[in-house]
C-alpha cells in the first residue's frame, strides 16, 4: 500500500463531522485518542475491552495503533517480537469487528511504526501489508539500542554523551519525517524518557532549537500532525510529549496536532486529557487532527 496522499480538511465533505453525534462530555473535552496498544504487543487490554473503556469516558473516536513487528536485531530485554507477529492478524480482525459496532464511537485501524535506520526496505513492506487507516512514525532506536528499554543505560553519563544522544535522536527523527510514510508524528522528545534534567539544559541551546525547527518545517512539508502525548506524565520524566520549547516552535510553524494517550491497558485511555487539553490550548491551540484513509479531519476541544 503506497503512502496516502493527504487532503485538506473540509466542512463539507468531513464525514467525520457530519455523522457522528456529538460526544458526552470527557475530561478536557478531547474527542479523540489516536494511539493505543493492546495484550498484543506489551499492553495489557483486549482491543474490547479498550473500546468498552473508551464509550464509558465518551470519546467520539478511538484509534488502535498497535505496533508493527520490527525485523530481528531490533530487541528491548522483554522482547514481544514473536507474539505481536503471530497475533497480528487476530487483532485487526477484532479492531475490524468493533469498527462496524454502531455505538457513538468511531474506530480506525492505525499502526505505529518504528523508523529504523537502514530498514526502508522492511518498513515499506510492513505499512502495506494491511490497510490501515493512519500510520504513526516514531523512534524508539537509535542503531539497534533501544534508548528506551530502561534508565540504566542513562545513569551517571555526562550532559555531553545525553546532548550527543539527543542530536543523534533528532537527526533519525528528521529522517522519518522526510521518508513521506507516516500521517502522525509519535511522542516527539521520548529521547528526554531517563534524562529530563539534562535534556532542559540541552533544548535551552541555539544549536539545539534550531535543529528541532528543522525537524518540525520537514514534518509540516510532509502534511503531517505532531503527536502531543500524556504519557510522559506516566513516564520517569513525569512532562508531557513534548515540551514546552517544542510546543511553541510548532505553534509558530502552524503544524497541527494529534492527542493522545499511547495507552497500554483500559486506565490508561483519555488519562490526563484535562491537562492535555489545557496545555495544547496554552500554545493556542483549539482543535486536534485525526487522520482517516487519506481524510484530514479538524476535531475542536
Amino acid at each position: 500500500m503506497p503512502p496516502r496522499k493527504l487532503c485538506a480538511d473540509s466542512q463539507a465533505n468531513n464525514p467525520f463531522r457530519r455523522e457522528q453525534p456529538a460526544p458526552s462530555p470527557c475530561s478536557g473535552m478531547i474527542q479523540a485518542d489516536t494511539h493505543l496498544h493492546t495484550c498484543y504487543s506489551h499492553g495489557a487490554s483486549t482491543p474490547a475491552e479498550m473500546y468498552a473503556a473508551a464509550l464509558a469516558k465518551g470519546l467520539a473516536l478511538i484509534g488502535f495503533s498497535e505496533h508493527s513487528p520490527r525485523p530481528e536485531g531490533y530487541n528491548y530485554t522483554h522482547e514481544y517480537r514473536e507474539r505481536l507477529a503471530r497475533c497480528l492478524p487476530l487483532y485487526i480482525r477484532e479492531v475490524e469487528a468493533l469498527k462496524k459496532r454502531n455505538e457513538g464511537l468511531k474506530v480506525l485501524l492505525g499502526l505505529e511504526m518504528d523508523w529504523l535506520d537502514g530498514e526502508e526496505t522492511f518498513i515499506r513492506a510492513s505499512i502495506s501489508a494491511n490497510d490501515y487507516d493512519y500510520v504513526i512514525g516514531s523512534v524508539h532506536f537509535l542503531g539497534s539500542w533501544g534508548f528506551d528499554d530502561g534508565p540504566e543505560a542513562w545513569r551517571g553519563i555526562s550532559q555531553a554523551e545525553c546532548e550527543n544522544r539527543y542530536g543523534q535522536y533528532f537527526h533519525t527523527w528528521q529522517k522519518m519525517l522526510k521518508s513521506g510514510l507516516f500521517q502522525i508524528a509519535a511522542h516527539p522528545d521520548l529521547i528526554k524518557i531517563f534524562s529530563i534534567g539534562q535534556f532542559r539544559i540541552w533544548i535551552q541551546k541555539p544549536e539545539a532549537l534550531a535543529l528541532v525547527r528543522n525537524c518540525l518545517l520537514s514534518l509540516r512539508d510532509a502534511g503531517m500532525a505532531m503527536e502531543v502525548s500524556s504519557a510522559g506524565l506516566r513516564k520517569a520524566c513525569q512532562e508531557i510529549y513534548p515540551c514546552p520549547q517544542i510546543m511553541t516552535l510548532a505553534a509558530s510553524l502552524g503544524i497541527p496536532v494529534s492527542l493522545a494517550s499511547d495507552a497500554h491497558c483500559v486506565r490508561d485511555i483519555g488519562a490526563d486529557f484535562d491537562q492535555l487539553a489545557s496545555y495544547a490550548a496554552s500554545f493556542g491551540y483549539r482543535e486536534q487532527t485525526v487522520f482517516d484513509r487519506g481524510m484530514k479531519l479538524s476535531l475542536p476541544f
